[in-house]
């Protein structure tokens, strides 16, 4: 059996984003490949090896009993990203000799194409992809990884395939300067798990949690609370809207603050709802407890939560950056193509504000975009589809040669 070894700073069960439950619905889904992890501990209690699920996952790094989010990102916890870029090539060699990799697999280059790019040189045999799932502008990656530069570069330049969530982030990997073969293979949501059918009374359950009455239309978002997301942009929209219309906000992160002082100072307190973090079983049901889904993202490398929304029925307001424009169809900027949402241009609230208005006012329209948009997430970003894809198209190719 083949083997890979993945190199990821997190993975389950604790501090996982995007990226990490990607490899897990992946993984889990091909089974005549071995997978190994090099990834941070960052928490005591945690096994210093374990099987996950299909991966054997090696556990790196400092480690505090069970840390904290916020923790993660103070003394000493914060070190252990620096170091992985080189301790992670010390393991992955001692493991190496054990084990003798086939191929290795880094998720996201700002994070693990340093290890895995060293671990290139000291194993050149050993084929090496490239995951690109960065959702950052690529220009404040760059700048972040400046002080590590020649590493980097070669993180892109020594990759025997480079696998992008979207054709945005392709682009990217030629300008760093990879020559060899891009494939496209997107992430995927759990359709089903987003568009399950609830009883009423569930649904009203949570419209009482929102304080949902009669006649209002709520905004959602789902998202880290930092300055990609623009979810500043939907607080400054809201005064130009009708006072029914309210702002539901499903996420935490370092610009909470920030974003509840914004609410203070438009005296919004009202119609600006903080959730915190909500778990996966309870997100279809606040999704479906609204009305409108909005993430008016400053970047974007793929947007698994536009999709989710999508699979839920939910109308989409976003802009078209990044992997965005590889799904979200307008039907103004768009008109080739199945029309899909709502798009806006960043850092625009009047236009948001304009989005909302128009789908207040058009039910029939609104039916039809949801219908289509819905559809699209079912036939092409199911976890099965994109599994067969990352087997055939990646994986597979790479080990046979």
């Amino acid at each position: 059996m083949k083997k890979v070894l993945i190199f990821s700073l997190a993975y389950f069960p604790k501090h996982v984003g995007g990226a990490e439950v990607s490899i897990k619905e992946i993984t889990d889904r091909i089974t005549d490949i071995e997978f190994h992890m090099i990834t941070n501990r960052f928490d005591s209690t945690l096994a210093k090896e374990e099987k996950v699920g299909n991966v054997l996952v090696h556990r790196i790094g400092i480690a505090r009993p069970n840390p904290t989010m916020a923790e993660l990102r103070k003394w000493p916890l914060h070190l252990n990203k620096a170091l992985y870029q080189f301790t992670a090539v010390w393991h992955a060699w001692r493991l190496n000799r054990t084990y003798q990799y086939d191929a290795t697999w880094a998720m996201m280059a700002h994070s693990c194409g340093v290890p895995a790019g060293l671990f290139k040189m000291l194993s050149p045999r050993t084929k090496y992809i490239l995951n690109l799932q960065e959702g950052d502008p690529p220009e404040y990656i760059e700048k972040t990884m400046w002080p590590l530069w020649p590493l980097f570069k070669r993180a892109f330049t020594s990759a025997d395939m480079v696998q992008c969530l979207s054709t945005f982030l392709a682009s990217w990997s030629r300008r760093m300067g990879y020559m060899g073969e891009t494939v496209v293979v997107p992430n995927a949501v759990s359709a089903k798990h987003f568009s399950q059918t609830y009883q009423p009374a569930v649904l009203d359950e949570i419209k009482d949690k929102l304080g949902k009455s009669m006649g209002d239309v709520f905004l959602i978002t789902t998202s880290r609370l930092v300055k990609k997301n623009a979810v500043d942009d939907v607080v400054r929209a809201l005064p130009l809207l009708p006072p029914n219309v309210h702002f539901a906000v499903a996420g935490t992160g370092p610009d909470e603050e920030i974003l509840k002082k914004l609410v203070r100072d438009n005296s919004l307190e009202g119609r600006v709802h903080f959730l915190g973090h909500l778990g996966h079983d309870e997100m279809p049901k606040y999704l479906q407890a609204c009305d409108i889904f909005i993430r008016p993202s400053r970047s974007e490398g793929f947007g698994a939560s536009f999709a989710e929304a999508m699979a839920a029925g939910l109308p989409v307001i976003a802009t078209q950056e990044g992997g965005l424009s590889d799904f979200l169809f307008d039907e103004k900027r768009n008109p080739d193509k199945p029309i899909t949402g709502w798009a806006v241009d960043k850092d625009s609230p009047e236009q948001i504000a304009a989005a909302v208005k128009a789908i207040m006012t058009n039910p029939e329209k609104v039916r039809a975009v949801v219908r289509t948009a819905r559809e699209m997430v079912n036939e092409k970003y199911d976890w099965d589809i994109i599994a067969r894809d990352m087997r055939t198209k990646v994986l597979g190719k790479v080990l046979a040669e």
